[in-house]
């Protein structure tokens, strides 16, 4: 599709993704979903809560929203984490934005709402996740809670050239940029 001046663009999908976190007495752990039925990454540990932002909406309010479809709670206390750009360089689709949130907080007690899509919901220690994992979501879950986490990451690019400094995610696709560190 062209734009106005004839040049051709991408698309970025924006998503919102919810970590529901709680702190026991030996670890913290967070509500994983386990996928099914869904097209994506089956069978793979994920988000209690996640989807794509729609028009007119915020990513907080996306959140807001995907928790309240999919897990059935509301009243969160959303706390900003991450925003990751990624690729998987085929179709535009694969080119997204995604804004990760954790919340201490809600009400109601977290179920499967859509059980075509979600085949269990289970509390996971962040230092002992379940396997697999969706590997963009284990760049940032292997991060909550440390000091390793950056406001913006990328994920599936190959290492660019230049002045950023990058560290290499577990999967050898992510990258977290520092403030500063040439930009723009």
């Amino acid at each position: 599709m062209g734009s106005p001046d004839g040049v051709d663009r991408f698309r970025v999908v924006p998503a919102s993704y919810v970590y529901l976190t709680r702190t026991r007495p030996d670890a913290t752990e967070v509500l994983l979903q386990l996928r099914r039925n869904t097209g994506y990454m089956d069978g793979h540990w994920a988000a209690a809560a996640a989807g794509h932002v729609e028009r007119g909406e915020t990513a907080y309010d996306a959140a807001r929203r995907e928790a309240r479809e999919e897990i059935g709670v509301d009243d969160l206390a959303l706390t900003f984490v991450t925003s990751m750009q990624r690729t998987q360089h085929a179709d535009p689709i694969d080119e997204r934005i995604d804004f990760f949130f954790t919340a201490t907080s809600w009400t109601g007690e977290p179920h499967v709402v859509e059980p075509l899509k979600c085949e269990a919901l289970g509390w996971f220690a962040l230092d002992d996740l379940p396997e697999p994992v969706v590997p963009h979501e284990l760049f940032v879950l292997t991060r909550l809670g440390t000091a390793g986490m950056e406001s913006y990451t990328t994920f599936g690019f190959e290492a660019a050239t230049g002045p950023e400094r990058r560290t290499p995610g577990p999967t050898g696709g992510g990258r977290e940029h520092r403030d500063g560190d040439g930009l723009g």
